[in-house]
């Protein structure tokens, strides 16, 4: 009896012993809850759990140490992993570090701090990164104006910009929705900020905060925006000094000839781009496509570049996938202009029917940022008061993964340069 029961301590002892990694399979077999494992993921750095994101090897799996604690949570969240032995592990690892094969082992070390930049009251569902951030049960801060122009941004690692107008144009709702009581109380709450903080005007104020956020990044933060978050900050940046503003904004005429006095110089992604100057218009510039674009919802994908694992380990990271072709989705701007994109910008993402980019990644100073092109990976054509999107209904979405890249991008153990 004493022999049966030591064997069998034995033989458990020993499976544990053997089993001794985590692996949190990514690709399109082997994980049924995608987006949740990017929970796991995070959840295991603010634990300081080291991590290791094995890029391109089954769609950019993350490997983790063996502890009950992670395996119950990837249990309570969904998530599929498997427990593997040390020998499989280190098969594994020499495979990926392999010269022949397009991998690599990229360590996590720590947990970003996450802020999301939107107007306080916002309903969640009315952005996508803080849908995905609220499924994948990744903690973040909610900030604005008031505590980015008091220098708040130095106490976060990562930053999303919700889909806000840094022009001072209100989104260029004006048309459409003049009348409507929710743009007229927005268009009264921005004006009345704007005086609180010492201001004459919105484009004024949210000129400041754009320069506030590139001061974030050339320090060495993460920005990542989406939609009219991306062109309108670059507009704003490139008229500062410069009125671009109708009557019906700010109170006065805009300057005459502004196209002329903007500097492309101030931006970070976009050149040579043409403002649209009727307000009637809903469009901030050329760099959007969604006016050029005539492609059928069925028909509409965009394609990520490849690259490689070793040498360009952050385009990879960014564009971690279980496929290479990505649904594509409106918004107030849909994707970009191709021939509007600075060239030491890298385009990770494009239509190949017309060209255009849809996903871009640039170095600004010491920081990065990341531009998304559309509103929702899962809602073709979002409009004002669409219901929210249920993500339990796309845990493996492509296009949200792509988010949650951007977000475990700052864990990145650092590599130091060489001199």
């Amino acid at each position: 009896m004493k022999k049966s029961i030591i064997l069998v301590l034995l033989l458990v002892m020993g499976a544990h012993a053997y089993a001794s990694y985590i692996l949190i399979p990514m690709d399109a077999e082997g994980q049924k809850n995608h987006l949740k494992a990017y929970g796991v993921t995070y959840w295991s750095l603010n634990k300081q759990m080291k991590v290791k994101w094995l890029l391109n090897y089954r769609g950019g799996s993350f490997l983790l140490p063996d502890t009950e604690e992670i395996q119950r949570e990837c249990q309570i969240r969904g998530v599929s992993f498997e427990v593997i032995s040390n020998a499989k592990t280190e098969e594994i690892l020499n495979m990926i570090s392999s010269p022949a094969e397009n991998m690599e082992a990229v360590v996590l070390e720590k947990a970003p701090k996450i802020a999301v930049y939107s107007p306080k009251g916002l309903k969640p569902w009315d952005d996508a990164v803080t849908m995905v951030l609220t499924y994948a049960e990744i903690p973040y801060e909610t900030i604005y104006d008031e505590e980015v122009l008091d220098d708040a941004l130095l106490l976060y690692d990562w930053l999303h910009l919700h889909h806000e107008d840094f022009t001072g144009q209100y989104g260029k709702f004006y048309r459409a929705y003049r009348a409507a009581s929710w743009y007229i109380e927005d268009k009264k709450r921005a004006e009345a900020l704007a005086a609180d903080l010492g201001y004459d005007k919105v484009s004024e104020e949210k000129l400041a905060v754009a320069k506030k956020i590139r001061d974030y990044v050339v320090g060495g933060g993460f920005m990542f925006a989406m939609c009219s978050a991306t062109d309108s900050f670059d507009i704003a940046l490139s008229a500062d000094g410069v009125d671009i503003c109708e009557p019906m904004f700010d109170g006065d005429g805009s300057d005459p000839g502004y196209q002329n006095k903007i500097d492309y110089g101030n931006t970070f992604a976009f050149k040579d781009f043409i403002l649209e100057r009727n307000p009637n218009v809903y469009e901030f510039s050329s760099i959007d496509m969604t006016r050029k674009r005539d492609i059928p919802m069925t028909t509409d994908y965009f394609t990520l570049m490849d690259y490689s694992a070793k040498w360009d380990p952050i385009p990879s990271m960014l564009t971690q996938n279980h496929t290479a072709l990505v649904k594509g989705f409106m918004g107030q701007t849909t994707a970009f202009t191709r021939d509007e994109i600075k060239s030491n910008v890298l385009v990770m993402g494009e239509n190949k029917t017309n060209g255009e980019a849809k996903y871009i990644h640039g170095i600004k100073g010491k920081g990065f940022f990341t531009f998304y092109g559309g509103h929702d990976p899962e809602d073709y054509t979002h409009k004002v008061g669409d219901p929210q999107t249920e993500l339990d209904l796309h845990p493996t979405s492509p296009g949200y993964r792509l988010i949650l890249n951007n977000v475990l991008f700052p864990a990145a153990k650092k590599k130091k340069q060489k001199t």
